[in-house]
């Protein structure tokens, strides 16, 4: 086994803590400290000389501030003579612009991986990432971990009536008919469209979901909107109840209220996003022993693809 150090920056504290404890091993000394004007000051505490690193930190809300201390952290331990460090992202920020969808835009998830590879990551290991193409923007190993290992479990334990997963967008298809594979579930899709400017949305569903116990599934949950429509589209069907699976609990806004009352009977999320829940309709799993797992097998060169298989 190679030796290797847990260290976490100020963005989910209470994620590594988990993570730490599943690996029976202490949490390494950093200080994350701010300048009054507020840039980020990092000191490491101790020696990192010929160590593995492994920095835990999603680059969730405030975005650019957890993005911003975790490229310094690491600059920190490639100045400190650490041998690898890993940069343990739960939450993948900046996902979302993954190409140039329109004239005289972005690529910021190329750039995100641009500044992580010049700041001195040796490798990624994140969670569900909204498009898989982006590991093809690292020249670096990046292990994109599936968040819904961790859901199969609890929808069987659920003792559902007709099971059937549905994509709440035509974007998502690929990552709702992966799901319902693993299952062997059908699918169905929530077709949305505006006929014209200014018009709400009209939402159709492609397939049959009457009598059906319906499991919506996203990566992200975010406004909650898309969500809250396709459910209320579903029961008009009739769906006899809507579960709702995200990976990412972003829930900007007054997104915890617009699920809270809405149609959805649950909505289960993953704990890769801190967040103070206030909703009884959500359901937390954690996903701190995948990435403990995961963390333990690389530094036993163990295979990471057989965990998901």
């Amino acid at each position: 086994m190679r030796s290797f150090k847990i260290f976490t920056g100020t963005a989910h504290p209470s994620f590594t803590k988990e993570l730490a404890r599943y690996l029976d091993v202490i949490i390494s000394n950093a200080v994350v400290n701010r300048f009054s004007d507020g840039e980020i000051n990092v000191k490491i505490s101790e020696s990192v000389r010929g160590k593995d690193i492994y920095i835990v930190q999603p680059t969730c809300i405030p975005t650019n501030d957890n993005l911003m201390e975790l490229l310094i952290m690491v600059d920190a331990f490639k100045r400190s003579s650490a041998s690898d460090i890993n940069a343990v992202i739960p939450y993948f920020g900046y996902a979302r612009q993954d190409r140039k969808a329109a004239p005289r835009v972005p690529i910021t998830a190329k750039l995100v991986a641009n500044l992580m590879q010049s700041a001195g990551v040796n490798r990624v290991i994140t969670m569900d990432l909204h498009a898989g193409q982006i590991q093809g923007f690292f020249d670096i190993p990046v292990d994109n971990l599936y968040g819904s290992i961790v859901f199969y479990d609890y929808i069987k334990s659920k003792n559902l009536i007709n099971p059937i997963i549905a994509s709440p967008d035509i974007g998502g298809v690929a990552r709702a008919r992966h799901f319902a594979e693993q299952l062997r579930l059908e699918l169905v899709i929530v077709d949305k469209k505006r006929a014209r400017a200014n018009e709400s949305e009209v939402m159709n569903i492609i397939g049959d979901v009457k009598g059906k116990s319906v499991i919506l599934v996203d990566d992200i949950v975010d406004t909650a909107g898309t969500m809250v429509k396709a459910a209320e589209v579903l029961k008009k069907n009739g769906a006899i109840s809507v579960m709702a699976l995200g990976s990412h609990a972003v829930f900007s806004g007054n997104a915890l209220e617009k699920i809270e009352n809405s149609v959805l009977d649950e909505v289960v999320v993953t704990n890769s996003i801190p967040f103070k829940n206030t909703s009884k309709k959500v359901k937390i799993l954690s996903v701190a022993p995948l990435f403990a797992e995961v963390i333990r097998r690389i530094s036993h060169n163990e295979s990471v693809n057989s965990l998901f298989l």
